[in-house]
């Protein structure tokens, strides 16, 4: 809980994605969301290449790759995985620093994170247990062939799952499959596609699914 009796919340980027350009991407969501929580945002371990040396694409980083070359595709089936023990490793120091966290807001890639966070929860992991939410913006399941035992076992941790219907980086369908692994869930759709949406039937979404968390400190 942070000092001031608000939910502490953990906030994980997307792919290509930094704490500032997301911190920068969810004004509209800190807005809607500064009564109930406080966020905190970090960044991924991972620096992507940058072929043109482009000092600001070089500042783009992400939670692992899918190649060798350091890249990430979600669609990718394969058994590469670079840079995710970092990327662990750097979400359970800042847990252990700065915590207890109440819970993860995650988008995209995070989100994918997020969903094997969860599982490591619910298979007993103490650096997790104190989480009790998890929201999912654009989840899906990592489709590397190490990821696979985490999906295998239900997960019970309350979760909230929006999913865009026209999303083209991460479509429904992925988003959809992620929901068979949780059996606490919460799912809001939009018609929109690949961002985190706030018009006011979202908004509600979001402040219900939190409430009960808020009415237990």
């Amino acid at each position: 809980m942070s000092c001031d009796g608000l939910l502490k919340v953990l906030c994980l980027h997307g792919y290509r994605q930094t704490e500032k350009i997301f911190r920068d991407r969810t004004g509209a969501l800190r807005k809607i969301l500064k009564k109930y929580c406080q966020l905190v945002y970090i960044t991924a371990p991972n620096v992507i290449p940058s072929a043109d040396n482009d000092e600001e694409n070089s500042k783009q980083t992400g939670w692992w790759f899918s190649t060798e070359n350091k890249l990430y595709v979600a669609q990718d089936v394969t058994d590469c995985c670079v840079g995710f023990k970092e990327s662990l490793e750097t979400v359970c120091q800042i847990l252990k620093q700065d915590g207890p966290f109440d819970g993860i807001i995650a988008f995209s890639q995070g989100a994918c994170l997020l969903s094997i966070i969860c599982s490591l929860k619910e298979k007993g992991d103490e650096r997790f247990q104190n989480l009790k939410f998890a929201v999912f913006f654009a989840g899906f399941k990592s489709r590397q062939s190490q990821h696979k035992c985490y999906y295998e076992v239900p997960i019970t941790i309350p979760s909230l799952h929006v999913i865009g219907d026209t999303d083209q980086v991460i479509q429904k369908e992925m988003s959809d499959d992620l929901l068979d692994a949780f059996t606490n869930k919460t799912i809001v759709r939009h018609t929109g596609g690949h961002f985190i949406p706030t018009t006011a039937p979202q908004k509600n979404a979001y402040i219900e699914f939190l409430k009960p968390f808020m009415n237990r400190k």
